[in-house]
C-alpha cells in the first residue's frame, strides 16, 4: 500500500481557484474534446423531457414492506433499464435533509485554513480532498470533497469529521443512521425483485458487518464549464448509492442509450443507483450505470453521496441462485477492498474496471 501514501503533486483547492476570479481554467482541468459536456440542450431536444424514474416508497418502513406490487415492479424495471431511480416518501424528514445539506455548505464556506486541518491523503481518502486517483499529471475534476466512514465502527473516527460548524458531527452522525436504515430497506426490495429471500442480498454484503461511507461533493463556479467536468464519467464501485442533490442546481448526468441525460431532481428525493458490487452479485441482472457531473459558471453546487457497501474482505461473486448453465457466472471473485483500489489509484474511468472482471466463458 506504499504507493497510496501521498499525492503525486501539491494539492490545489478548486474552490480557491474559483474564488480567485480567474477567467480561464488551468490546463489541468481541461477535458479531452470527446469527454467534454454538451451544455447546449437544444442540440438534442429528445432529451429535454427525459428523466430517471421517480418512485413513491410509501409503504416501505422499518416495520416491513407494504409496497404495492406496481411499485415493486417500477423499482425492478428501473434497476434493469436505468440503474438509477429517485425515491420520494422514503421516511427521512425533508427538513432534516435540508439541514444536513446546509450544514455541509457552511463547512465548505469556512476559511481555507480551517478546512486544511482535515486534509486527506490517498491512503484512506478520509477528510477534505480535491482529487481522486494518484496518476501524476492526470487531468483533474472541477470539485473538492469530504469523505468519511460510518461503518464498520472500527473505521468510524469522529476526529476525522469536521468539528465546525456547530453541531456538525451530531448532524452527520444522525444522517448516517437514517441512511443506513433507508439503504437496508431498499436492499430488501432489490433482493425480493431478484427472486431471492429479502435478506439474501444483505447477507451477501456481510449481514450486519457491511460498510457505509459518505462523500460530500462541492462544485465551485467554473468560468469555462464547457471544457470541464465536476466529476468524470464512472460507475460507483460499491454496492448501493443514495444521493442527496443540490436543491437548486442540476448537474448529475446519467448515461442512457449512449446519450447523457441531465437528472431533474424531485424535491426532497434521494437518487438511488446500483453500484458495481450489486451488478456482480446479481450476475448483471442489475447494472451499474455510468454517470458524471457537469458544472456551471453562475452557481456553486453541493451533493452528498452515501455509499452502502459490502464488507470489504468478502470475495464478491455472482450469487449461486442467479447462475445457471444458460447464464454462467460473468465475474471472477474479488473483494471490495481489492476492487476499490482501482479508482483510488487511477481515478474515475467509465466502466472499464467492472468490464475487466469478466470471467472467461
Amino acid at each position: 500500500m506504499n504507493k497510496l501514501q501521498d499525492w503525486p503533486e501539491p494539492v490545489i483547492r478548486v474552490q480557491s481557484l474559483s474564488e480567485s476570479g480567474l477567467k480561464s481554467i488551468p490546463e489541468r482541468y481541461i477535458k479531452p474534446a470527446t469527454d467534454r459536456p454538451s451544455l447546449n440542450m437544444e442540440e438534442d431536444p429528445t432529451n429535454m423531457d427525459v428523466n430517471i424514474p421517480i418512485i413513491d416508497l410509501t409503504g416501505l418502513s422499518e416495520d416491513g414492506n407494504n409496497l404495492p406490487q406496481s411499485t415493486m415492479d417500477q423499482i425492478s424495471l428501473a434497476c434493469r433499464e436505468w440503474g438509477f431511480f429517485q425515491v420520494v416518501n422514503h421516511g427521512v424528514c425533508p427538513g432534516f435533509m435540508d439541514q444536513v445539506r446546509e450544514t455541509w455548505r457552511s463547512f465548505f464556506h469556512l476559511p481555507m485554513e480551517m478546512k486544511h486541518a482535515y486534509a486527506n491523503s490517498p491512503k484512506t481518502y478520509e477528510g477534505y480532498g480535491s482529487r481522486l486517483g494518484i496518476e501524476k499529471g492526470a487531468i483533474l475534476d472541477w470539485s473538492d470533497y469530504y469523505y468519511l466512514h460510518y461503518l464498520p465502527l472500527t473505521l468510524k473516527d469522529y476526529n476525522k469529521w469536521p468539528a465546525s460548524p456547530d453541531s456538525c458531527r451530531e448532524v452527520i452522525d444522525e444522517y448516517g443512521k437514517e441512511l443506513v436504515k433507508l439503504g437496508g430497506r431498499i436492499m430488501k426490495v432489490l433482493s425480493i425483485n431478484l427472486g431471492l429471500k429479502e435478506d439474501r442480498l444483505q447477507n451477501a454484503f456481510g449481514g450486519d458487518n457491511f460498510g457505509a461511507c459518505l462523500r460530500v461533493n462541492f462544485y465551485p463556479k467554473c468560468p469555462q464549464p464547457e471544457l470541464a467536468l465536476g466529476l468524470s464519467s464512472h460507475s460507483d464501485p460499491g454496492g448501493l448509492t443514495l444521493l442527496l442533490t443540490d436543491n437548486q442546481v442540476p448537474g448529475l448526468q446519467v448515461r442512457k442509450d449512449d446519450k447523457w441525460i441531465t437528472v431533474k431532481p424531485a424535491p426532497h428525493a434521494f437518487i438511488v443507483n446500483i453500484g458495481d458490487q450489486i451488478q456482480v452479485l446479481s450476475n448483471a441482472d442489475y447494472k451499474s450505470v455510468e454517470h458524471r457531473v457537469i458544472v456551471n459558471s453562475d452557481m456553486e453546487r453541493l451533493s452528498l453521496g452515501f455509499f452502502y457497501n459490502p464488507k470489504s474482505d468478502i470475495p464478491m461473486q455472482p450469487m449461486e441462485e442467479l447462475v445457471s448453465t444458460d447464464k454462467p457466472a460473468l465475474y471472477s471473485p474479488m473483494t471490495f477492498d481489492e476492487y476499490r483500489l482501482f479508482i483510488r489509484l487511477k481515478g474515475p474511468k467509465g466502466k472499464s474496471q467492472i468490464e475487466s472482471l469478466h470471467s472467461p466463458i
